[in-house]
């Protein structure tokens, strides 16, 4: 059955015009063919009816009886005028032949009053017999010539039908092609188009069903669109980025080279490794911008609370290199997992990077605590530090790529934020920057859905 389903469609036309002229062209041609059917028998039976009602009619006509000569011949008849095809008779009760239409044209008499078929004279008459009170009417009709005139009359009623058919299909024909002209429209558009030409296509005059295919493209172009400005802006700040980094690390191997003793060469080193540290965190950094900013969210439901707790496993080798009280702040509602839909990697890499900000950010010996709950229904996240925090005007720029508030002179590059905002924004979620209210320093929440 599978095999048969895919060969017919393998049979049907590819272009929608052509599916739908097929398909309405071979469903006009199967009513008319029915229709026209029904119309040619049902023809056939008018035209009976009327014939047998002329015979019936023919027979009343005579009741009153006929004047005959002694060859049994009608007045006025003459032979070759004679008409063998619609017979008259006229009998009396006791058997005798008193008139008939034609000479030569007799039938045998019926017994049978009304209508009845008779073999006869090489062929099938129609006879209808009427009996009076003194005489016995019989009209005959041959079936041939009967059969041959109900014919010619269906055929004539199906005249209409044959003319209208092909304007019906000329209409069809048109309206289709109508219909699909603003398809057509707007595929020659998207032929014309540059590669780069990513404008909306207009959905002017779009029929129902294709204008929801023509949004969606639309919001496709715009997504994509927005994808190539990012990529566009991302390439040009990190070059701008990384020049400098690779500038300091030219100076840094120029100043290994002239090192003159093993101090000197030990301490350019150690510079120098420093420097490689930051620019390999520098391009992590920027891959993983970049890759967050391209990529779509995951749907899997996931627990908010855990993610926290892994990335706070993450950043405990750093916090207890600048002895830091990092942790997660417990609440009645503590065991309660805290579910949101998206990835669990990207909101770990998020958190990661928010708790990376406020260690580095935050003097040796301070404090980071993070807390993960509800809020209206709405889960929330909150990270908060005993460091300087942001100044209220510098609040909303730190979010954008390369932008850092460095005034205590905090090694970074500016990426952080950025990061979590792209991160927040794949998940429904809001970032917002305020002041501890407990600890004195940045307060971070991040408010989903």
């Amino acid at each position: 059955m599978d095999k048969l389903s895919h060969a017919l469609r393998g049979l049907l036309p590819r272009s929608l015009r052509m599916r739908l002229l097929v398909f309405l062209l071979a469903a006009i041609v199967l009513a008319g063919a029915v229709q026209g059917a029904l119309a040619y028998r049902s023809a056939l039976d008018e035209a009976d009816a009327l014939f047998d009602y002329h015979m019936q009619q023919t027979a009343l006509a005579l009741r009153s009886g006929l004047p005959v000569d002694a060859q049994g011949l009608g007045p006025g008849l003459d032979p070759e005028d004679e008409n063998h095809e619609f017979i008259v008779q006229v009998w009396t009760n006791e058997g005798l032949r008193i008139f008939e239409s034609a000479v030569g044209a007799a039938l045998p008499q019926i017994a049978v009053l009304g209508f009845t078929n008779v073999q006869a004279r090489g062929g099938t008459y129609r006879v209808f017999s009427m009996q009076t009170r003194s005489q016995v009417i019989q009209v005959a009709q041959n079936m041939a010539v009967r059969q041959g005139m109900a014919r010619s009359l269906a055929l004539r009623t199906l005249a209409p039908l044959a003319f209208m058919a092909p304007l019906l299909v000329l209409a069809v024909w048109w309206g289709v092609s109508r219909s699909l002209a603003p398809v057509e429209r707007v595929r020659r558009q998207l032929a014309q188009r540059q590669a780069d030409d990513l404008s909306p296509v207009s959905d002017a005059q779009l029929p129902d069903e294709v204008q929801p295919l023509v949004s969606e493209l639309n919001l496709l172009f715009e997504r994509v669109q927005r994808a190539f400005e990012a990529q566009e802006h991302f390439v040009a700040d990190a070059a701008h980025e990384l020049r400098s980094p690779l500038a300091a690390l030219r100076l840094q191997l120029q100043g290994l080279q002239r090192a003159g003793d093993d101090a000197a060469r030990a301490a350019a080193i150690e510079r120098l490794s420093a420097g490689i540290d930051r620019a390999t965190r520098l391009v992590e950094q920027l891959l993983t911008l970049a890759r967050q900013e391209a990529s779509s969210t995951a749907t899997e439901p996931v627990d908010l609370r855990a993610i926290a707790q892994l990335a706070l496993a993450d950043v405990a080798p750093a916090a207890q290199a600048r002895s830091m009280d990092v942790g997660l702040l417990d609440s009645e509602a503590a065991t309660v997992p805290v579910i949101v839909r998206g990835s669990a990697e990207a909101l770990r890499m998020l958190v990661r990077n928010l708790l990376d900000n406020a260690i580095k950010y935050t003097p040796p010996g301070g404090q980071v605590d993070v807390q993960v709950g509800t809020d209206h229904g709405r889960a929330l996240l909150t990270v908060e530090d005993s460091g300087p925090g942001i100044a209220p005007e510098h609040r909303e720029r730190v979010m954008q790529r390369f932008v850092r508030d460095t005034a205590d002179g905090a090694p970074g590059s500016g990426l952080g934020l950025a990061i979590v905002q792209a991160i927040a924004q794949r998940h429904g979620a809001a970032v917002a920057l305020d002041r501890s209210p407990r600890l004195g320093g940045l307060q971070v929440a991040l408010r989903f859905g």
